[in-house]
């Protein structure tokens, strides 16, 4: 690809922008709870967005858009559970959330901050089990967001794919490094901004260029039909499957601590409402763009044999295709931003989860809150370097990382947290069982691939099943201990 000045100039002064926000935050952070949460001070506008960024990664800009210009329209079962998932959510879980997590369980900071202390488990049992869980999944889901961001820079610049990750690794590293959560959250508003901007505009030109909708649907039409199908190809099993990555919302940590950030309630119902206007319109742009694309590439198959070979780089050769260079510079920032949002969120939970959860709770616990943010942004750079070290093989595709680790964060945490924030009667052991078994239900099925069945779905049933039957059998003996539940 042939990149013009124009073009690369935008892109290097949205990264200077980038940093300087992290620069900023790196002056206002005073503490690790600033570091971990910015100080729980964040509205209704950079709750909802950033929220939003840090769940969008590059698989909303390369992976979904990839997955509609080879299979069609069926792809969108994805996008509609997402948003039923993302809605429950928010309704069910963030306010009752943020309020267990501020005043009622010693201000936790933390997703196994707030386990240990709702569940007054003084071993730490689930402190040590639910950092071990993060570790493990979000490790392969920053690699995701690195491979998506070495796409990128391979596709924009020709660089080699090796090289790419390190660049891709070290423009989110940075300001992650410097300003924690506030720098992340900052960002991911602009960021937000800039990927609805995108997602918007593209569809709109790529229409334009096709000649209308009309003759869009009948290119594809006359091509293969089948695209066009919302059912085709698929049984009723795949479509659960499609409709159950929504299950994953609930265990996602890096999207759990905008809801623990937020400054009050009431701004958590205010941005449910930003949040879920800026989620629908930038999936159907996403889907817009793939579906419109194959439309444009059957009538134009010359301009890009290198989306038959990869079709998650489809949206970096439109860029490429159908922009003025200033504008094009603007819209791969964008897919930039998707990809910075999601891993500068998942570097920082891993953070905690060494830092807090680990380091302090097992080995220093008189550490300084100076300490802690030190320690905290290195192990920032060890979770990319491992990430890094995962993300090495180019064969990787980011949509099948996303979905190993969105399962397993899903069924690992997903009903552990539902039903915590809902339930009084759930005990330590109910929350320690259906970690474990949500854990390994992910793992071993999707080593075996049974039934053809999307792995949290098993996971999420059974892990339920475990916490419920476990509690109840439980709940006379530790009824006895100090359970912190609150109805909020």
């Amino acid at each position: 690809m042939i990149i013009s000045r124009s073009m690369l100039l935008t892109f290097l002064i949205y990264i200077m922008i980038i940093t300087a926000i992290g620069f900023i935050a790196w002056k206002s952070t005073k503490n690790f709870e600033d570091y971990i949460l910015g100080g729980r001070k964040l509205g209704p506008l950079v709750t909802a967005l950033a929220a939003g960024a840090s769940d969008m990664s590059g698989w909303l800009l390369m992976g979904l858009p990839g997955a509609v210009l080879i299979s069609g329209i069926s792809e969108s079962w994805i996008a509609i559970g997402l948003a039923i998932g993302a809605y429950l959510n928010w309704k069910l879980v963030a306010e009752r959330l943020l309020i267990h997590t501020n005043k009622h369980n010693n201000n936790a900071i933390t997703l196994p901050d707030y386990f240990t202390y709702r569940f007054d488990d003084k071993e730490q049992i689930l402190r040590l089990t639910s950092a071990l869980i993060i570790l493990i999944f979000f490790t392969i889901y920053c690699a995701s967001g690195i491979v998506a961001g070495a796409r990128l820079f391979e596709s924009t610049f020709g660089i080699n794919y090796f090289i790419s990750l390190f660049l891709a690794a070290s423009t989110t590293i940075i300001y992650t490094f410097m300003g924690g959560f506030l720098a992340i959250s900052w960002t991911a508003t602009i960021q937000a901004s800039l990927m609805m901007f995108a997602l918007i505009l593209t569809p709109l030109i790529l229409i334009r260029n096709n000649g209308g909708i009309l003759t869009s649907i009948h290119t594809i039409e006359i091509k293969n039909i089948a695209q066009l199908n919302m059912i085709h190809g698929l049984s009723s099993i795949a479509i659960i499957s499609l409709l159950s990555w929504g299950l994953g919302y609930f265990g996602q940590p890096h999207i759990l601590a905008r809801f623990m950030a937020a400054d009050s309630p009431s701004t958590i119902r205010n941005a449910r409402r930003i949040g879920m206007i800026w989620m629908i319109l930038c999936l159907s742009g996403a889907i817009s763009i793939g579906f419109f694309a194959i439309a444009f590439f059957q009538k134009n198959p010359h301009l890009s044999p290198e989306v038959l070979e990869n079709s998650e780089i489809v949206f970096i050769e439109l860029t490429r295709l159908l922009f003025h260079p200033w504008i094009a510079g603007i819209i791969l920032a964008a897919i930039l931003s998707a990809v910075m949002s999601t891993l500068s969120g998942q570097l920082l939970v891993c953070a905690s989860a060494l830092t807090k959860d680990i380091y302090k709770s097992f080995f220093r616990k008189d550490a300084s809150q100076y300490e802690m943010v030190w320690v905290g942004r290195l192990m920032v750079l060890l979770v990319s370097l491992i990430s890094v070290i995962l993300a090495f093989n180019p064969s990787n595709r980011v949509l099948g990382l996303v979905s190993y680790a969105w399962a397993g964060l899903g069924a690992s945490f997903g009903p552990v947290v539902l039903l915590s924030v809902r339930w009084s009667r759930m005990t330590r052991n109910g929350a320690l069982s259906g970690m474990l078994i949500g854990t390994a239900t992910v793992v071993v099925w999707k080593h075996y691939s049974w039934l053809g069945i999307y792995e949290i779905i098993p996971g999420f049933i059974l892990a339920s099943i475990a916490i419920l039957v476990v509690s109840l059998l439980d709940y006379q003996r530790a009824s006895k201990k100090k359970q912190r539940f609150i109805k909020a």
